[in-house]
């Protein structure tokens, strides 16, 4: 199943929705917008390609109302999500979904490209989770892509699960937290034995943490919160 959905944020308006496919978006405030699920997405074979735009001194709030779970479909088991972020001159996202989890024998691609304004505000979180309860099987690759005008930001990959480069079946990590902030002046650290905060050359950081099941997300709030 293909699935699309734009959603436009602009000053002093409600946000524009266009959803078709198995998620729709509801406004549920003056400038908030939830994902909802409208069919079991995504499926082995399923296509989701979503796009954001925040105009020149416009704000959006983008939440999900649930769980994301990939699941293998009967006869692909890869799904792939495409997001694509455009916050212009002045403008604001905050974006933060519930996080995905890819179940055994699924295999989830995400990419999430990023075009801003100097003197735009951006925070986006992704949580993944390798695994239901019981499960230690599936794949997930995500990308991460950010420019600055025509200045690239971060280019970042990473890939977890069964098929990942670096698995193993002793310590390899299940789960990941990663958090792109602009602007972010915290200094690089680490916390934890597997978080860390890098600054980008451009402004902002980019946060990652990976571990073998996700914290809540108040944990890793504070955690990163503590090097500030």
């Amino acid at each position: 199943m293909r699935t699309e959905i734009r959603i436009v944020a602009r000053a002093g308006e409600l946000p524009l929705i266009h959803a078709t496919g198995a998620l729709a978006a509801r406004r549920t405030g003056p400038g908030t917008v939830h994902l909802v699920g409208a069919a079991a997405t995504p499926l082995g074979g399923d296509d989701i390609d979503i796009g954001i735009v925040v105009e020149p001194g416009a704000r959006l709030v983008l939440r999900s109302v649930a769980a994301t779970i990939a699941l293998p479909g009967h006869a692909s088991r890869i799904s792939a999500a495409r997001w694509t972020v455009d916050v212009g001159a002045d403008g604001e996202l905050d974006f933060d979904p519930e996080p995905t989890v890819v179940a055994g024998g699924a295999d989830h691609r995400s990419t999430t490209t990023v075009r801003m304004a100097a003197d735009a505000r951006v925070r986006i979180r992704e949580r993944v989770q390798i695994g239901r309860s019981g499960e230690d099987a599936g794949f997930w690759r995500g990308d991460l892509i950010a420019d600055i005008g025509d200045l690239p930001l971060v280019r970042h990959r990473l890939e977890l699960g069964a098929d990942a480069a670096t698995d193993d079946l002793i310590s390899a990590p299940r789960a990941v937290h990663s958090e792109l902030r602009y602007p972010d002046d915290r200094p690089a650290t680490t916390f934890g034995t597997a978080g860390v905060v890098l600054p980008l050359a451009l402004g902002g950081s980019l946060s990652t943490w990976t571990g073998a099941v996700l914290h809540p997300a108040s944990a890793f709030e504070a955690r990163s919160a503590a090097v500030r």
